[in-house]
C-alpha cells in the first residue's frame, strides 16, 4: 500500500485567470470569491481536498499586481511571495491562447527549488486544436515547468488528471486537516468575502477595487446566524452607487450574499449591511492589518 501524501500547493497567476474558480471547483463548494475584477482575492485562502491516498492543501493567492502601487497591493504581492516560499508544490495558471507580460512577470517570481505545475485554463474556449498545441509549446519554452496540464475550471474538464499530477509531487506526510475540512477560513471571514463579491459583481466597473467589508457583529443562535456588516468605500459617489436608487442595489447585494451564506453555513442567516465612506483606506496600514491584508 502506498504511503499517504499531504502537502501545500500554491495557486499563482495574474489576476482574472481563474484561480479561485479552479479552487472552488476542486473543493466542490465556494470558499474563494470570484468576479471579473482584478484583486478579487486579497487573502491567503486555503482549500482542502482529501482522498483515500492524499490530502491536497491548496493556497489561493491574490493575483500578482503590477498596475497599482497602493499599500494594499504591496501587501498582496508580499503575501504571494511568502506563499511561494512556504509551499511544497507551485501551480501556476495561465489562460489558453494568451501569454501576457503579466504572465511572464509571475513566471519570473517562481522558485526553482520545487515542482512547478502549469495548469492551462479555459481550454473550453480553445476551439482550434492546432493553435492550442502551438500555445502549449510556447508556454513550455517560456519557463522550465515540471509538467503542463490543460484544464477547464469552469467546466471541470481534466481536473482528475491535474490532481493525479499534483499528487505525484506531494511529499509523504500524514494529513494536516480532518477529512471533512474544506477550508481554514472562519465563517466570519467567509461572510465578509461573500458580501464583497456581490459588490464587485453587481456594481460592475462603476466601483473601483477600493472596497472592503468589515463584520461588526457575528452571533449564533442555534442554527441561525445574525450578521451585521459594513461596506467601506473610498468616496461619497461610491456610496451612492452601492446603495442604488431607493436602496435597491444594496438590497440586492445583501440578499444574494445572504443566500450564499445560507448555502455555505447550512443554516438560516439574518444579515444587515450598511455602507460607510472611509477615504484612503487602501493606503492605511492599520486598516489593512485589521482586514487581514498585511
Amino acid at each position: 500500500m502506498n504511503a499517504f501524501k499531504c502537502g501545500l500547493i500554491a495557486i499563482v497567476g495574474r489576476p482574472n485567470v481563474g484561480k479561485s474558480t479552479l479552487l472552488n471547483r476542486i473543493i466542490g463548494q465556494k470558499i474563494s470569491i470570484t468576479s471579473r475584477k482584478a484583486q478579487t482575492t486579497r487573502h491567503r485562502v486555503m482549500g482542502i481536498h482529501t482522498t483515500d491516498e492524499a490530502q491536497f492543501v491548496f493556497v489561493d493567492t491574490p493575483g500578482f499586481q503590477t498596475r497599482h502601487g497602493s499599500a494594499m497591493n504591496r501587501a498582496m504581492n508580499k503575501r504571494v511571495r511568502e506563499t511561494l516560499s512556504d509551499t511544497d508544490v507551485v501551480m501556476m495558471l495561465v489562460e489558453a491562447g494568451r501569454l501576457t507580460r503579466e504572465d511572464r512577470q509571475v513566471m519570473a517570481l517562481l522558485p526553482g527549488d520545487r515542482p512547478l505545475i502549469l495548469a492551462v485554463n479555459k481550454i473550453d474556449y480553445a476551439r482550434d486544436r492546432a493553435a492550442l498545441m502551438a500555445y502549449l509549446q510556447e508556454v513550455a519554452a517560456a519557463h522550465a515547468f515540471t509538467e503542463i496540464v490543460p484544464v477547464s475550471a469552469k467546466q471541470g474538464s481534466n481536473l482528475g488528471e491535474l490532481l493525479k499530477t499534483l499528487q505525484a509531487h506531494l511529499p509523504e506526510n500524514p494529513p494536516l486537516f480532518d477529512e471533512d475540512d474544506v477550508t481554514d477560513q472562519t465563517e466570519r471571514q467567509l461572510a465578509a468575502e461573500l458580501i464583497r463579491e456581490k459588490v464587485f459583481r453587481l456594481c460592475g466597473e462603476e466601483i473601483p477595487y477600493a472596497v472592503a467589508v468589515t463584520i461588526d457583529k457575528f452571533e449564533e443562535e442555534g442554527n441561525l446566524r445574525r450578521i451585521f456588516a459594513t461596506i467601506l468605500v473610498d468616496r461619497d459617489g461610491h456610496k451612492a452607487i452601492v446603495i442604488g436608487k431607493g436602496g435597491e442595489k444594496l438590497k440586492t447585494i445583501s440578499t444574494q450574499a445572504r443566500l450564499d451564506m445560507e448555502r455555505a453555513f447550512d443554516g438560516k442567516v439574518y444579515l444587515e449591511v450598511w455602507v460607510k465612506v472611509k477615504g484612503g483606506w487602501a493606503d492605511d496600514v492599520r486598516m489593512l492589518k485589521s482586514l487581514g491584508i498585511d
